[in-house]
């Protein structure tokens, strides 16, 4: 037996197979794929026998079970088309996995987004996290999944890892659809075609330093925490703000340990020998090491070096209120389960969906714009 695939061709199928309900499906298939658009006229009952070589009673039977499903009309004298498409009946309650490296610091105001998204539709919420052990990952993938999840938000590991295409195509081929928060393939380009919701870092760190730049400062140095996800780009930005504003890069980078044994007067030596007169630092509690260690050697802030951090977590807790980069955390997690419910209710009927959010930059004491801003109001008072 042959029969019709989706693109429109005769090929041999299995004969053990239901003849006429073989030929629905693929038909259906054909239909869902594009092969004949909302509207078009399907060919005659007459034709598709001839070319499939299956009788008409069973190609008018598979044209049955498709009228029956609404897939295809039949108008009495013109022949059998496509129907106009309804809208996804959607289930009165979905339930969405989420899975997240840790709840600490940098999350919580992601899933209280996806929280008051999901319930807003009526949806449950299942939440699995990882504290960053990749090992940990596929387990609780899969506690989600047995779960009963119609969907997935998911931070995966991406960076460290050999090849992080093949993981991005492991987590699409799930059986439910995906949608990643924060990560994605940047070095594939247009070749990406995850869908997700992640921070413009670029543009965070290249907005700070554009910032800095204004203030007076004519180099800018970058202090990271390294073997993090965000750093690379937070490091691309600075570095593409350096090359525009016309400074050498002054780079420094340094485990999270290092920073918590004291590496901050290292780092601040070299910061001011560089002759760096401000700086970006990743993240905020590396940027309230570095103020101490400012305060302990003398060096005032913002007046002798000019600080913005990048996260916004802790920056306002610092001694000197921390001019911070502040992603849209909580905005990200409310579009993540945006973008998943228009999934699951529209289907393959709803594009990909590839957002980035770009951070916005928080004045406050440690950049030094604010005294800049008050000194310039008094002067413009008194003249």
């Amino acid at each position: 037996m042959k029969r019709k695939t989706a693109s429109g061709h005769i090929r041999d199928t299995d004969s053990r197979g239901l003849k006429f309900q073989s030929l629905a499906d693929d038909l259906r298939r054909g239909i869902l794929a594009g092969t004949w658009a909302a509207g078009a006229k399907l060919p005659t009952e007459a034709q598709l026998a001839a070319e499939t070589g299956l009788s008409l009673t069973t190609v008018r039977r598979a044209f049955d079970e498709l009228v029956q499903a609404e897939i295809v009309v039949r108008r009495q004298g013109a022949g059998s088309f496509v129907a106009e498409r309804q809208p996804a009946r959607r289930r009165s309650r979905f339930a969405v996995g989420v899975l997240l490296p840790d709840t600490q610091l940098y999350y919580p105001r992601v899933l209280q987004g996806i929280e008051e998204t999901l319930s807003a539709h009526d949806v449950s919420l299942q939440l699995a996290t990882y504290n960053y052990q990749p090992e940990r990952e596929d387990q609780s993938i899969e506690f989600l999944i047995d779960s009963g999840v119609d969907g997935l938000i998911l931070v995966p590991t991406l960076t460290g890892i050999p090849d992080p295409q093949r993981r991005v195509n492991e987590l699409n081929a799930l059986n439910v659809p995906v949608v990643l928060l924060e990560r994605s393939l940047t070095d594939l380009g247009p070749g990406d075609r995850t869908e997700h919701v992640c921070s413009d870092h670029q543009g965070g760190a290249y907005d700070a330093v554009a910032h800095l730049h204004s203030l007076g400062h004519a180099r800018v140095g970058l202090l990271t925490r390294t073997n993090t996800p965000t750093e690379p780009a937070i490091v691309a930005g600075y570095e593409r703000a350096a090359a525009d504003l016309g400074f050498a890069p002054f780079t420094v980078k340094a485990p999270k340990f290092e920073w918590e044994n004291g590496a901050a007067e290292t780092l601040l030596a070299g910061l001011m020998d560089s002759g760096s007169t401000a700086a970006l630092v990743f993240g905020d509690r590396e940027a309230t090491l570095l103020e101490g260690a400012a305060r302990r050697a003398g060096v005032r802030i913002p007046q002798d070096l000019a600080l913005v951090s990048y996260d916004d977590e802790l920056a306002d807790l610092a001694e000197v209120p921390l001019t911070a980069v502040s992603p849209a955390k909580h905005r990200m997690g409310r579009m993540a389960a945006e973008i998943l419910m228009r999934r699951l209710i529209e289907g393959d009927d709803c594009p990909i969906h590839q957002v980035r959010l770009r951070p916005r930059l928080v004045v406050r004491d440690s950049c030094g714009a604010k005294a800049r801003n008050s000194m310039m109001t008094v002067n413009n008072e008194k003249k």
